[in-house]
């Protein structure tokens, strides 16, 4: 699909039309990136330069970019479906639903779909607020679930600052820190909810005993758990789910952006049968026009059946290993620079000594053709999340990028 417009005409429509702020903000840093062509573990710039995309958007791109067998599933299925109405009972939907119960641990088995993660942690919000009737959310200080109503209210401050007040109730703690969690559960908490693993945060891991002490606290009191698995979730961590590595059942798990396929927005608020059960009677308490597009079930199921293949994580795992050895020995050589390195599977922070630091290396690797971000609360802490179909050749393009930006960044 060519277009006709300069680089410069498309800019200047971005910042007339889209935003200027975020127009200026590339051009500030030298970084007017417009993507033109993009395939696998690549996007190119009009001008033909390629990216290797290490920041797959949060996990939307697990599987590469434009995955020809996602495309085959929805060009089959556009001779027969489009979105689907929302309030009508649909066969996509019930096939994606039963594909996930059997797929998501313990007893977690029913499914409401939304076209993006924010609103699908609205609905874990929503539901256990009303299933318990309480108002009390405990979320993390540097929390991320999104920009939506509830969710924007249990994210950090650094993101809502600007649009309070924010919906009452809300409450924050450090991640991990299970007294000061302690300090504040009681009988008026609907929900404890928490991203498995924050990645806007900076890759942060709880100590080992933290989510089943998280679990115990749950039900002790008669909260919800939720687990925000939207960027952790999906085979990122090396394991279908992250949160199985702590060998807990969340009364909730959200589950997003690699869920599209990269090809069709839709996420999911799956929980237990408790939870459905208290609201048999009242089956239209959230709707959503695009919310399960019958499409989207479509791209959401063909993504499940490659992940679940046989010898998927297995790739996941080797190539985790691969950059989890070469990012341990760019720390050991770079000490002035290097505080941490923390990973779970494909996903690595690299957190360094200056919050600097992590704009500086983003901007290093786009210059070596290696997309990555700084975290979003947390500067100093470059984020590494490629596809998951990445390459033993292409994670050591990577890491030779990584290499050559510290080596740069050292005054090498």
């Amino acid at each position: 699909m060519s277009t006709q417009l300069s680089s410069e005409q498309i800019l200047d429509d971005y910042a007339t039309y889209v935003s200027s702020g975020k127009a200026n903000f590339f051009k500030s840093i030298g970084l007017p990136l417009i993507p033109g062509k993009r395939e696998g573990v690549r996007i190119y710039d009009r001008a033909g330069h390629a990216f290797i995309n290490c920041r797959s958007s949060g996990g939307v791109f697990n599987l590469g970019h434009r995955p020809q067998p996602i495309i085959e599933a929805l060009k089959n299925a556009l001779d027969e479906l489009d979105i689907g109405d929302h309030l009508l009972l649909s066969e996509w939907r019930a096939r994606l639903a039963k594909k996930l119960a059997a797929l998501t641990p313990g007893d977690i088995r029913y499914a409401t779909f939304t076209p993006g993660g924010g609103e699908a942690i609205d609905v874990a919000i929503k539901l256990a607020r009303a299933y318990t009737g309480r108002p009390g959310v405990i979320h993390a200080v540097e929390a991320y679930h999104g920009h939506t109503g509830f969710a924007l209210s249990a994210t950090g401050d650094k993101f809502k600052a600007r649009f309070g007040p924010m919906i009452p109730g809300f409450y924050a703690v450090p991640f991990g820190d299970i007294a000061a969690l302690e300090d504040v559960v009681n009988a008026t908490t609907a929900a404890v909810i928490f991203e498995t693993i924050p990645v806007t945060g900076g890759i942060l891991i709880p100590p080992p005993d933290y989510y089943p002490r998280v679990r115990a606290l749950c039900d002790r009191f008669g909260a919800q758990m939720i687990l925000d698995e939207v960027q952790a979730g999906l085979g990122r961590t090396g394991k279908l789910w992250a949160l199985s590595e702590w060998n807990i059942v969340p009364d909730f798990m959200v589950l997003g952006k690699g869920l599209s396929a990269a090809l069709y927005p839709i996420s999911a608020a799956t929980y237990r049968p408790h939870i459905d059960a208290r609201f048999a009677d009242e089956p239209f308490m959230h709707i959503s026009s695009y919310g399960g597009a019958e499409l989207g079930c479509v791209a959401a199921a063909a993504m499940l059946d490659i992940i679940t293949a046989p010898g998927f994580l297995d790739n996941v795992n080797a190539r985790a290993k691969q950059l989890g050895a070469g990012s341990a020995a760019i720390r050991a050589r770079y000490p002035a620079l290097v505080a941490d390195v923390r990973q779970r599977g494909l996903m690595i922070g690299i957190e360094m000594v200056d919050d600097m630091l992590g704009p500086a290396l983003t901007l290093a690797l786009a210059q070596r053709g290696v997309l990555a971000n700084y975290a979003g609360a947390r500067a100093n802490t470059l984020i590494i999340m490629p596809p998951l179909i990445i390459g033993a050749a292409d994670t050591a393009r990577v890491l030779n990028a990584l290499e050559d930006s510290f080596r740069q960044l050292a005054g090498g």
